[in-house]
């Protein structure tokens, strides 16, 4: 193949893709799903020759408390992230994206969108994650499982409700430690992908039109978000692939 084709191919890729501003590494493999092979070091000077690339985020200068572990876990259901994110609508103002995240395989177990980011807010997709993973709602029915779920010190997490909520369903509070936002870093992530890909790009009129868009984004992200310490799987991929841990974790 040629540089012309291979160029005429990474650009129908790019126009295709349902996501923004993908690098050169995902255009390359998802080229490859479709049976097209061209070399990484290929794709990356095409893609730099005509000014293709995604734009590179500038690093941030400051202090914080070093993290040295891991957030990641072998097992589903070992360790949930939660945090909440505000986003504008013309007619109601700024509203807040809630949702919940497994550290497993960046999956978003459950979202819930509301005009007040209280405490009630944030617990909705606390509620909705240990109804799908669990089957239900009750007192201490994940007692046992050793869940953890991790969030930072807002008030909606700190506040008595929350908390006694988490002690009702058996789930365990892990708050981050202070000045140390990578120990919540996979929910964080997660905010950032949605900032770029819905929130920047996407004005909405509503919050009903809001819940709309993040939805279809989120099914698209679910199943074709592909994420490099997976090998390139998308959440679901990856879970479709690894049943017999998901099953031994049940």
């Amino acid at each position: 193949m040629n540089d012309e084709t291979a160029l005429q191919e990474i650009r129908s890729e790019i126009a295709h893709c349902p996501f923004h501003s993908e690098g050169y590494k995902k255009i390359r493999i998802r080229m490859r799903r479709r049976g097209i092979r061209v070399g990484k070091q290929r794709v990356l000077r095409l893609m730099k020759t005509h000014q293709l690339l995604a734009p590179v985020r500038p690093k941030k200068t400051g202090l914080s408390r070093p993290h040295d572990g891991s957030i990641r876990t072998e097992l589903p259901n070992q360790l949930w992230g939660t945090d909440g994110k505000q986003f504008r609508t013309e007619e109601e103002g700024m509203c807040w994206f809630f949702g919940v995240i497994d550290h497993h395989n960046d999956e978003l177990l459950s979202w819930h969108c509301a005009k007040r980011g209280n405490r009630f807010a944030a617990l909705e997709p606390v509620r909705q994650s240990v109804k799908k993973c669990f089957g239900g709602i009750g007192q201490n029915i994940a007692q046992g499982t050793g869940l953890f779920l991790r969030s930072d010190h807002g008030t909606q997490y700190d506040s008595r409700d929350f908390q006694q909520e988490l002690k009702f369903l058996g789930v365990q509070h892990s708050p981050v430690f202070a000045r140390s936002p990578e120990c919540n870093g996979i929910i964080e992530r997660f905010h950032r992908i949605l900032q770029e890909q819905v929130f920047d790009v996407h004005q909405f009129k509503n919050l009903e039109e809001a819940r709309k868009m993040i939805g279809e984004f989120i099914e698209q992200y679910s199943n074709h978000w592909m994420i490099e310490r997976l090998g390139y799987l998308s959440p679901v991929e990856y879970k479709n692939q690894h049943q017999n841990i998901f099953l031994k974790s049940a």
